[in-house]
């Protein structure tokens, strides 16, 4: 009872903190999952290329970054980057602009290439007479896989591109290692506060179970409205 109150009395007292650390979080994952998404189609279509030092080069990132850990990728882009002359701009009017982009160029590159497996096979789910009749009517590669193969494999990859948004939510919480103000770091502030371990942390756990079954199931309604059409 005294551990509830105890959570009771920190979500009063610090609710400001989880909510910043929510905003940021979210703000982290929409942007990663965006970029990553966009970059995504370009990797997987250009795995799936005919050219082959294109894919190659496809081939070798995508393996590269899935068989590194996450940690490593956003430690390289923040701390190694800048040892070569590479640095993210500072902009006056948003704090610590630098840190977002570094946490949200690597969760970005992770997210791309986790994406393009995803929509490599559900492009390859697609049955290849789609494309073929879509080249015997005039289209060329490009506009018969933006206007009739990328519609079909959107209903095959939908659910398993939610799970990669709830898995970017959830891996986001690593940026708070570089300063990044997300929900784990403010987190740690109310712990610094109060010494309040327990209590702050189930709060976060139980944060981050909100914001990944909601989005969770706002992605399984998508997947049936898109079924029924």
């Amino acid at each position: 009872m005294e551990f509830i109150q105890t959570i009771g009395l920190l979500l009063q007292r610090y609710s400001s903190f989880f909510a910043d650390g929510v905003r940021n979080t979210l703000v982290i994952a929409a942007f990663s999952v965006l970029l990553g998404t966009l970059f995504g189609v370009f990797m997987a279509i250009a795995r799936m290329s005919k050219i082959k030092p294109r894919k190659i080069i496809a081939t070798v990132y995508i393996e590269f970054i899935r068989g590194t850990p996450l940690m490593v990728q956003l430690m390289f882009i923040f701390y190694g980057l800048p040892m070569v002359g590479i640095t993210f701009p500072d902009i006056a009017w948003i704090p610590n602009f630098s840190r977002f982009a570094a946490g949200i160029v690597a969760m970005s590159m992770n997210s791309c290439a986790y994406v393009a497996e995803i929509i490599r096979s559900g492009i390859q789910a697609v049955d290849k007479g789609q494309m073929e009749a879509a080249r015997s009517i005039g289209f060329t590669y490009g506009e018969s896989m933006k206007m009739v193969v990328l519609p079909q494999a959107v209903k095959n990859i939908l659910p398993a591109f939610g799970n990669e948004f709830v898995t970017v939510i959830k891996e986001s919480s690593i940026v708070s290692v570089i300063g990044i103000g997300d929900l784990m770091f403010r987190t740690n502030d109310v712990i610094a506060v109060t010494y309040r371990s327990l209590p702050a942390l189930a709060i976060a756990a139980l944060i981050y179970f909100a914001m990944t079954f909601v989005s969770s199931r706002l992605i399984a309604a998508a997947e049936r409205k898109m079924h029924h059409e």
